[in-house]
Parts: structure tokens; sequence; C-alpha cells
């Protein structure tokens, strides 16, 4: 088992990306499994203290992930990922936006157009992300509203949660 797992984070000003790269010690299926599966997707995707509620997940190219991050308040903060192209077990690329709980897009906050990449190699799974956003502005805001931190503390969820689910 690796222990130092990769993660690298970057912004790229001049193009309105921000670009991860974090490797997890599982086999490519188990972690699809987790970026694909609501069950799962619950389990991982909110940092700590929230939690994610799916309300749905129709997991077909044109369909769309609705789930609410839930704060210990249970407060909801509504969130969808629309599904472009699936290649399974390879890629996976969504327009995720703040929403309200029937779907319908926040157009004063941020969004971002996400391309991810799944990859295996001796066991070691990586998945290189691109964040692709419309603006440097929505950039700054999504930093600002502490995307690094909370996406790092997702990807420690992940991490626990893996080992959890091999067979």
């Amino acid at each position: 088992m690796k222990t130092n797992l990769l993660f690298n984070f970057s912004v790229n000003k001049e193009n309105n990306t921000i670009v991860i790269e974090r490797e997890f010690n599982a086999n490519l299926e188990l972690v699809w499994q987790a970026w694909t599966t609501a069950e799962l997707l619950d389990q991982w995707w909110a940092p700590k203290p929230y939690h994610v509620e799916t309300k749905s997940l129709h997991f077909v190219e044109g369909g769309m992930w609705l789930y609410a991050m839930v704060s210990p308040e249970d407060e909801k903060l509504w969130c969808k990922a629309d599904y472009d192209k699936i290649d399974k077990l390879k890629s996976l690329t969504w327009l995720d936006a703040f929403c309200d709980e029937n779907g319908k897009e926040n157009t004063e906050k941020p969004r971002s157009h996400w391309t991810n990449i799944f990859s295996e190699k001796n066991g070691i799974t990586t998945v290189n992300i691109t964040l692709q956003h419309d603006s440097l502005e929505d950039i700054e805001t999504m930093i600002q509203m502490g995307f690094k931190e909370g996406f790092t503390m997702c990807m420690q969820n992940l991490d626990e949660l893996l080992p959890t689910l091999e067979r």
C-alpha cells in the first residue's frame, strides 16, 4: 500500500482553470464506483462536518446529480452536476452549479465544468481533474469560499471510505 499519495492542486489564471491530480490506494473500478454512485458519493463528497444528501442521480449523458450539502444545523446548500460525457472507467465530465432544490441554477454563483480522467497503475488509481470556469473572478470566488480546503477534506473522506468497500 502506497503511503505518500499524490495530491497536486494548482490554479491557472490565464485559462481560468483549477487543476487537481490525486492518487487513491484502490483499483480503478472501486474509485469509479465511488465517483458515480449516489450511496457512495453521499459518504464522501462533502467536507466535514457537512454531509451530502442525494435527491436524485441519473448517471447517463444528459442526466443530472442533484444533491444538498447539509450543515450540522441541517441547512441545505443545493448543487447539481449536469453530466455531459461519460466514458466508463476512463473519463467523466459535468457542469457543476449551485441551484435550488429542484435543480434550477443559481446564476449569481460561479459554476465549473469538470473534466475527470481516471487511470490505474499497480493498484493505484489517479484522477486528473480540471475545473474550467467562466472567468477569473469565478475562480477567485471559489477559492474564497474555501474550495481547496473543502475538496482536500473530501479527498481524505474518500481515502477513508475506499478500504471499507474492498471485497
